[in-house]
């Protein structure tokens, strides 16, 4: 008998160290499956929707605990500074001479900055005519710089008309709906108005928008996508990264580029115009791998939306405050992470995953961290979507295949009626005196059909259970507490193998002994019982 279950046993044995992935060879167990220290981060919202999907997968997957809280790019910024976090994210880097006066940031110990997803500041907004909701509303730069500073105040007003030839515009006040809490959107949204229309918009940038007259104040990228998502805010605009009107199920204004044409945020999009970003590429300046923006405000490439531009992770370099060496190799593995498989997700999630030069630039800045357990990324394994193996580090697979934009969206007398963003899919009848025509009559000028973005109806624009809900004064009813819903696939990534088992190999093992003794100890009592019962 045991002859004949000992080749099922070895087969079983092998089996099992194969799943395991234990060879005879390979170092003992040396952690259990809490051998990842979980790393707590504050700041953005514009980037939390990816940033939520990621740390879903990684606790999934492998257990990696990333603990995050929006509470803005300013608090997160402070939080690094007073050591009471493991890593920040902001959009901007730390303001040592700030333009609005507030308080100099200077961070207390080493610090380094390491891009992780590129996405636009879209201008969501909330409007009817007649009863149906405006999916195809376009703004030029200064008719937008008008309406955030109190200059145009009714959607009816000659320059909006100007811009939407195949609308009836309404007489509807406008409320532009703005940032309450320092924000990196803020200080996106107002660096380029700045740059752009320094003749309307005159206080620099600054991560606290002042409130226009006309207007309301919210907290976070929730708050404001919030406020005017719901039934009274028809009439509401505000700016927030793409992403959230994508999930809210809304509409974005397509933005009049440099090339004359009215462009939505797609991936796509946003890839084409950050091919004339700038980088600080000094590795010895305390703001390596910031960006500098203007050559994208500029981008003459008629696919270009101007306000594109990328979310920092700022990770530290030295131990200090709460930070250990233990913490950081959970954040280079969840760094590594987020370069390559991560950003596969983030089309899908309305951002624009990062190009090849600034994942191997994020490599060298996962080296600094300490505790990282890298050797850098191999950028031939890496399976980020915008370069493939072979490929040159100016290259971008996203923006080498970006559609033209359609005709119909060339500034002049005719008007695109495809829906954008979260309304893809629905289309605005014609009603004023231009004609109209499709986005998609150029290969994918509606967000259905430019690089993924999801369409409405499905998963991933769908409001989902739990979102956040807001009355008539913007405050909080229910839902959106502790990131997003969004639905992306989870990719399996390779983590650093430092030897040490996880409860998937602690389980097997115990599975394998369970077996072995279920086949080998019955034979033995059994063979013992036999000899009792001749003895007597």
């Amino acid at each position: 008998m045991i002859r004949r279950i000992r080749p099922l046993l070895a087969a079983t044995v092998v089996a099992l160290l194969l799943a395991t992935g234990l060879t005879a060879t390979a170092p003992a167990p040396a952690q259990a499956a809490d051998g990842w220290a979980s790393i707590t981060g504050t700041g953005s919202t514009w980037s939390q929707n990816a940033l939520d999907q990621w740390r879903r997968n990684v606790d999934t997957n492998y257990g990696m605990k990333v603990n995050y809280t929006g509470v803005g790019s300013s608090a997160g910024r402070r939080d690094f500074i007073n050591g009471s976090v493991d890593f920040a994210i902001s959009e901007i880097p730390f303001q040592s001479r700030p333009e609005d006066g507030s308080q100099p940031e200077v961070p207390r110990s080493g610090y380094a900055y390491m891009p992780i997803v590129a996405g636009g500041t879209a201008f969501m907004y909330n409007l009817k005519i007649g009863g149906k909701r405006v999916t195809n509303l376009r703004l030029s730069g200064a008719v937008v710089t008008r309406i955030f500073t109190g200059g145009i105040t009714t959607w009816n007003d000659p320059a909006i008309q100007a811009d939407n030839p195949g609308l009836a515009m309404p007489d509807r006040p406008i409320t532009p709906v703005v940032r309450s809490d320092g924000s990196g959107s803020s200080a996106q949204f107002t660096l380029w108005m700045s740059k752009q229309h320094g003749d309307i918009w005159t206080r620099g940038m600054t991560s606290q928008f002042p409130t226009p007259p006309n207007g309301k104040a919210q907290n976070g990228s929730l708050g404001v996508a919030g406020y005017v998502s719901q039934d009274y805010g028809e009439g509401a605009i505000t700016y927030v990264e793409y992403s959230y009107a994508v999930k809210s199920g809304f509409p974005v204004a397509k933005i009049l580029n440099s090339a004359g044409y009215y462009i939505e945020p797609t991936a796509p999009s946003v890839a084409v115009a950050l091919l004339r970003a700038q980088i600080n590429t000094d590795p010895n300046s305390p703001d390596y791998l910031t960006q500098i923006l203007d050559g994208v405000y500029n981008n003459a490439d008629p696919r270009t939306y101007p306000l594109s531009s990328y979310s920092y992770l700022i990770v530290p370099t030295q131990v200090a405050g709460i930070f250990t060496q233990d913490k950081g190799r959970t954040l280079g593995a969840f760094a590594e992470y987020v370069l390559c498989e991560g950003q596969q997700s983030a089309t899908v999630l309305g951002y624009s995953p990062l190009p090849m030069n600034l994942v191997l630039a994020g490599s060298d800045q996962i080296k600094r961290i300490p505790g990282a357990n890298t050797g850098g990324i191999d950028i031939n394994k890496c399976n980020n979507p915008t370069f493939k193996p072979g490929d040159s580090p100016s290259n971008n697979q996203l923006a080498v295949s970006a559609p033209q934009p359609a005709a119909c969206d060339k500034q002049g007398p005719d008007q695109c009626t495809s829906g954008t963003a979260g309304s893809a899919g629905t289309d605005t009848p014609v009603t004023g005196s231009g004609s109209g025509g499709s986005s998609a009559e150029a290969g994918g000028g509606a967000s259905g059909a430019s690089g993924g973005t999801a369409a409405a109806g499905d998963p991933a624009a769908a409001p989902a259970a739990g979102d956040a809900v807001y009355d008539a004064d913007g405050n909080l009813v229910s839902g959106g507490v502790g990131g997003t819903a969004a639905v992306a696939a989870s990719v399996p990534f390779t983590v650093a193998d430092d030897g040490s088992w996880k409860a998937p190999q602690y389980l097997m093992l115990a599975a394998g002994l369970l077996l072995l003794g279920a086949i080998l100890v019955p034979p033995l009592t059994s063979r013992r019982l036999r000899k009792g019962s001749t003895r007597s």
